[in-house]
């Protein structure tokens, strides 16, 4: 194999005490010619580190390449200088991230940032810059590029974004593209787009694409080879299939058992059977509409949409429902109206028997002391301020707990959810995602609730973090006889913590039945798409790429 990038023995450290911390630590890989290389790992293990050494990119003055070569096409780019790196960035290497909220500029034309490359690395005019970056837009799937051009981030969704930002990486042709965990936020539906659009570049423009991500789904289905990463080293490598069929190393057979495939028809326990004669929770023809457009200027502009469409189901104690759909699909919009945290429109939710539309004080009440959510960022629905101890001491006391009962019902919660006892002086800031997610369930289990809604709430962990989080759920609804609502785009985890599931679509759900049976026959095109897309860890299932345009048939 010509390797088109070879790096070799690379070894990058920290200076910022006595002694340097390595964080790659001898690191050899090699990219070919129109290869797809997976480099995986979970967070920490070194891969965005590598590709930002790779780019002359390291994120602090602190750190500094301290040995080894990247060698592309016979030039060492460690050894580059500042003027050659920035001819090589974008021009022979580009990149793209895993937000592009944060990577794009909000106050610039999305055909400007594109542009705006061309120009600089090939010095074309203004009306030269914007037909190539108008026919970049088309070639990564946008509909009407030349209006489009004009268009701002904002007014894209997440997918579009990301299309966008793929775009300004390939807008002067690079040889290489690192594409740095760019479908982790994205629905499965979406994300099956964006993987089959890298395919297709790669066959057209002859790109070799290093691709980060921590799901080995993805890399089964995209990429040649794959590199396992931990620790700042490299611990295995190899084709894909060897890889995947006989892993040498414990870690990447650790991250093949972590991976949430979809079971075959059948295996999942069938539902359990309920003896109470009233569900805990029933919502009846619900609507949620909000007013958009118009001002206090302006009258007669505003207008309605409807987030909730005559939304009707019912939730039995002790059951674990999935509520699955692609963003915009109304999933969240449900969660908080059931939960009176956005107002209802019309319709009913009725908790343990009282009604929230006909009795708000009192229904409210109730779901204070006996609902609780766990959110989708663990670290942003802490408060950073406060100790593990002082977010759960709050609830308990807001609760109202006597003071000197707070903190032994504080461990409780900690051994609750397998933290020790020394995490309650810690803050946030010192805690990984998985740990502040486990924060969070504390949190929801301190009022010792009858019904807990997770809304995407492993969505930004690593799959090794998600099952442990998702094991623990499993062992708190069997423990506590927990009613679980759990909200996800990822239909793999849905499938396998789940008795029963909920599609949504555009506010309205469009099939509501048994696990079991919605995967093995799904009765909707949308169901069928979305089920489609999950990336499976068999190298031999292709990558299904639903059109965006996939809706429901008609009931």
């Amino acid at each position: 194999m010509t390797a088109l990038l070879s790096i070799r023995d690379l070894v990058v450290n920290f200076h910022g005490g006595p002694e340097p911390r390595t964080l790659i630590d001898r690191v050899s890989v090699d990219l070919a010619k129109g290869e797809i290389l997976g480099l995986v790992g979970e967070s920490g293990s070194g891969k965005s580190l590598l590709c930002r050494a790779v780019m002359g990119l390291l994120p602090s003055r602190r750190l500094s390449v301290d040995g080894g070569s990247v060698m592309l096409e016979g030039r060492d780019l460690v050894r580059a200088s500042t003027a050659d790196m920035l001819s090589v960035r974008g021009r022979e290497i580009g990149m793209i991230f895993q937000n592009p909220t944060s990577h794009l500029d909000p106050v610039m034309k999305i055909g400007d940032q594109i542009a705006e490359g061309i120009r600089f690395h090939e010095g074309a005019g203004g009306r030269e810059a914007r037909e190539a970056a108008v026919e970049m837009l088309a070639k990564v799937g946008f509909p009407d590029p030349s209006r489009q051009y004009d268009s701002y981030p904002h007014e894209f969704s997440g997918g579009m974004r990301q299309r966008a930002m793929i775009a300004a990486a390939l807008s002067c042709r690079p040889k290489i593209l690192i594409a740095d965990e760019p479908t982790t936020a994205l629905d499965v539906t979406i994300q099956a787009q964006i993987l089959e659009l890298l395919l297709d570049l790669r066959e057209s423009l002859g790109l070799s694409v290093i691709l980060i991500t921590h799901d080995l789904g993805i890399v089964a289905q995209t990429c040649d080879r794959i590199a396992v990463m931990r620790g700042g080293r490299l611990v295995e490598q190899g084709p894909k299939r060897e890889v995947l069929a006989a892993p040498r190393h414990d870690y990447t057979r650790m991250l093949i058992g972590s991976h949430p495939s979809l079971p075959a028809a059948g295996e999942a326990k069938p539902a359990a059977a309920h003896r109470q004669a009233r569900p805990l929770l029933e919502v009846d023809d619900l609507h949620v509409r909000f007013d958009v457009g118009g001002s206090f200027l302006r009258f007669g502009g505003r207008k309605q949409v409807s987030a909730v469409k005559g939304v009707s189901f019912q939730v039995m104690e002790g059951d674990t429902i999935g509520i699955v759909g692609e963003s915009g699909s109304g999933k969240s919009t449900l969660a908080r109206a059931i939960l009176g945290l956005t107002p209802l429109s019309s319709g009913h939710v009725t908790f343990d028997g009282v009604d929230l539309a006909q009795q708000p004080g009192r229904a409210l009440a109730k779901l204070r002391r006996e609902t609780a959510m766990v959110f989708q960022d663990p670290l942003n629905a802490l408060n950073p301020r406060f100790t593990v101890a002082e977010t759960l001491g709050e609830v308990l006391k807001v609760n109202g707990m006597p003071s000197a009962d707070i903190p032994g019902r504080i461990d409780e919660l900690l051994d609750l959810v397998h933290l020790g006892r020394e995490f309650a002086g810690r803050k946030p800031r010192s805690l990984s995602g998985g740990q502040c997610q486990r924060v969070g369930i504390a949190r929801a289990l301190a009022v010792n609730p009858r019904l807990i809604i997770a809304d995407e709430c492993v969505a930004a962990l690593d799959v090794t973090i998600q099952k442990q989080i998702v094991d623990l759920f499993a062992e708190l609804k069997a423990r506590m006889n927990l009613t679980l609502l759990f909200i996800a785009h990822d239909l793999a985890i849905v499938r396998n913590l789940c008795e029963r599931v909920l599609v949504m679509y555009h506010g309205e759900v469009v099939e509501d039945g048994p696990s079991a049976e919605i995967f093995a026959r799904p009765q909707r095109p949308y169901t069928a798409a979305l089920i489609g897309a999950v990336p499976d860890i068999d190298p031999d299932k292709k990558l299904l790429a639903p059109r965006s345009d996939t809706a429901p048939a008609a009931a």
